[in-house]
């Protein structure tokens, strides 16, 4: 469905939506924004429920990119780094699904996209937290991780020393974690 006619609506929808949530994704606001009529975005979509699955279909091909992109990442600093700025609006449209789960198409979409991204960076993510000795664990550290990300970042925050900080916050918590558990073994 993504053509030359199609694509702007997408790319709009896919901004608004990711910038302020699905409450944002009104006809009337896009067309205006985009120097378009209501009928046209009917023409093409229907109802807004086909729009939606648009948008979804969309940030899974989008997850598809990144997922190779990340894969060629050496390190998580500051290549990925880099990379996730530069995807930001990305990972606010993730953001979003993860806020909204509780409709089942974002839910659905948002363990898609996390699935793809998990498995691009797990091995990168395992050296920088130091527990490339131990893949489950570090794996499902990930996971923890990738849904609290996704409730911390906002379009201000999400920037090269957040990233940082956010990664020495968890690899402090792992060292405390380890340390604790040594006292308790000996």
């Amino acid at each position: 469905m993504n053509n030359e006619l199609t694509l702007p609506w997408i790319l709009e929808g896919y901004r608004l939506f990711a910038h302020e949530g699905p409450k944002a994704l009104k006809i009337e606001v896009m067309a205006k924004k985009m120097g378009k009529s209501k009928s046209s975005f009917y023409y093409h979509f229907i109802d807004m429920e086909l729009f939606i699955q648009a948008l979804l279909d969309y940030h899974l091909s989008r997850a598809e990119i990144i997922g190779e992109r990340e894969r060629q990442c050496k390190n998580v600093d500051p290549e990925l780094f880099k990379l996730l700025i530069e995807i930001k609006e990305d990972l606010l449209f993730s953001r979003q699904l993860r806020i909204n789960r509780r409709i089942v198409a974002y839910k659905e979409c948002f363990e898609k996209v996390n699935e793809i991204i998990g498995d691009a960076i797990v091995i990168i993510w395992s050296e920088a937290i130091g527990l490339n000795y131990n893949s489950n664990v570090a794996k499902l550290i990930l996971g923890l991780t990738m849904e609290n990300f996704y409730l911390q970042i906002t379009p201000e925050t999400l920037s090269y020393e957040w990233l940082r900080g956010y990664l020495e916050d968890v690899k402090t918590m792992i060292t405390e974690f380890q340390d604790a558990e040594k006292k308790k073994n000996h």
